[in-house]
Parts: C-alpha cells; sequence; structure tokens
C-alpha cells in the first residue's frame, strides 16, 4: 500500500528563481508561428533547479548575453520583464541545442553537493530498476560498486567519486547526458528513458496524462 501511494504521488514542482540564457533573440523569433510573441525580443534559457526549459521576455532597454544567469523569481527583478511559460524541447533555437550541454555542465559542477547526494542515496525504483541504472553508462554492475562503495564511506565530491571508482571518470558529465535525455522530447520515452530523475514531465506529456481516454 506505502509503495502504491508513493508511486502515485506526484512530484513536487520546484518554481525557477534562476535560469541560464541559451539564446537571446533581440527581434524575436524568426518564424512568427513559433510564438505569439513575435517581433519583441525574447530569451530562451534553462533553470536551474529542475533543468526547465523557459520563455523569457527581457526588460527594455536590456540586452542579455549567451550563459547569463538571470533571477526571475518573485520580487524585484533586474533584467526579465516576464517570464513567459515552458519551451518544449523542439522548440529550442539552434543555438540554444548547442549551448544547452554548457549550460547543464556548469549548473551541475555549481550544485556538486546535490548531485553528489544522488549518488550516495538513490533508491530503487522497483524490484528489477534502481535509479542508478537511469544514468547513462551505469547499468547494473557499476550500480552494484556505487552502492558497495558508498555503503563504506559516503562520496564526498566527483572526484572522489572517480577516483574511488575509475570507470566512473565523469559522473558529472554522466548527470548531464541524463538531463539532456529527459529534456530530449524529440524521441519517444521508452523504457528507461521514460523516467524523470532531474527534470520536470515536458509539457506535452502532462497533457497527454490529463487527457481522457
Amino acid at each position: 500500500m506505502d509503495t502504491k501511494n508513493k508511486k502515485d504521488k506526484a512530484p513536487t514542482v520546484k518554481k525557477e528563481e534562476y535560469a541560464v540564457v541559451l539564446d537571446y533573440l533581440s527581434r524575436g523569433y524568426v518564424k512568427s508561428d513559433m510564438s505569439k510573441f513575435g517581433g519583441k525580443a525574447i530569451a530562451q534559457a534553462i533553470g536551474t533547479e529542475q533543468f526547465t526549459l523557459l520563455e523569457l521576455a527581457p526588460k527594455n532597454g536590456v540586452d542579455l548575453e549567451i550563459q547569463d544567469t538571470v533571477y526571475i523569481g518573485k520580487g524585484k527583478r533586474d533584467k526579465i520583464y516576464r517570464v513567459l511559460g515552458r519551451l518544449d524541447y523542439e522548440n529550442l533555437t539552434a543555438t540554444s541545442r548547442i549551448e544547452l550541454e554548457y549550460a547543464i555542465r556548469d549548473i551541475v559542477e555549481q550544485q556538486e553537493d546535490k548531485f553528489v547526494e544522488f549518488f550516495n542515496t538513490a533508491e530503487a525504483l522497483s524490484t528489477r530498476l534502481h535509479k542508478l541504472e537511469l544514468i547513462p553508462g551505469i547499468g547494473k554492475k557499476y550500480m552494484w560498486e556505487i552502492i558497495e562503495a558508498r555503503e563504506e564511506k559516503p562520496f564526498e565530491s566527483f572526484e572522489d567519486i572517480s577516483k574511488r571508482l575509475p570507470t566512473l571518470a565523469d559522473p558529472a558529465g554522466m548527470i548531464v547526458k541524463r538531463v539532456q535525455l529527459e529534456l530530449d522530447t524529440t524521441n519517444p520515452k521508452r523504457g528507461k528513458n521514460k523516467y524523470n530523475l532531474f527534470t520536470q514531465p515536458p509539457r506535452s506529456q502532462r497533457r497527454q496524462q490529463r487527457k481522457p481516454r
């Protein structure tokens, strides 16, 4: 009963307070059908808390730089006038797609403690599948090595993980790849790919979940 309730419980949706700019279009989108805000300056960005892809409207007279971190939370904002809403991966510009990996990597490295804690505390999703198995490059074999190592002593950093487990040479990079996989809505989500460890389900997936059958 407890397991069922845990499965059915929706994940907590956290509001993004900061976002990293992936692309800045001072004259809006080239294709007018991409957004109703065509013609006005717009930025595509990624949140630093749950990697939420977002459209942002900058304040008049403000020019944004790619990879800038901007405040988008409640209260006074210095650069952003309005958060226009969530953005699906397929609507990212070519520039945003190029910048995405760099932005995710910076976020992961800046929040190292949070993601090292994942390696220390990740649990089984079911009797057949463990959260650690969802990380690209781990699988069952390395999963057990991680569990045994963290039981001896919790990991302290990414460097500590790679030093104690040489097969995990770039644990931060593994997290980055998982986040990219979760954000990419251009491919069907099946098997291990249908779970969201670090991100919110995309808008299209949530609409499908709410649609009556």
